[in-house]
């Protein structure tokens, strides 16, 4: 069995191309700041709301357990920003925003990062190959 036929891994891969692509967002928004008539770009967050189900079904007895997850969509939509406030040369990208952002982002990769590592420790232990 593949790696990638692994919801937690495919979801977690998902995620971090998510977040290189949102960084790559934030990078253009930053580096036109000073362009007139530049509007500040994001990316929606995935869902895995459409993913597919595994063949045995979890049963939560609270509402505060995790269901089970599926493999995401890799096709990353742009979010709609509403309510930007416009300089009068026509830019609307606040440096602080893009910078908390950015900041932002990059905790979510390393967090992402760090399960995806651990996940494939665990694997191995669980292979004997530790």
């Amino acid at each position: 069995m593949p790696i990638t036929d692994i919801p937690i891994f495919s979801m977690l891969r998902t995620k971090m191309e998510w977040h290189q692509e949102r960084q790559k967002l934030l990078a253009e928004n930053i580096a036109n700041s000073d362009t007139p008539g530049f509007k500040p770009r994001d990316l929606e967050m995935p869902t895995f709301d459409d993913a597919p189900r595994p063949a045995v079904g979890l049963t939560l007895t609270s509402g505060a357990h995790i269901g089970a997850v599926g493999q995401g969509d890799t096709n990353f939509r742009a979010a709609n920003r509403h309510n930007l406030q416009v300089r009068p040369g026509g830019n609307a990208v606040n440096l602080e925003d893009e910078m908390m952002k950015v900041a932002a982002n990059q905790m979510d990769y390393q967090a992402a990062t760090a399960l995806y590592q651990r996940g494939l420790g665990l694997l191995k232990t669980a292979l004997g190959k530790r």
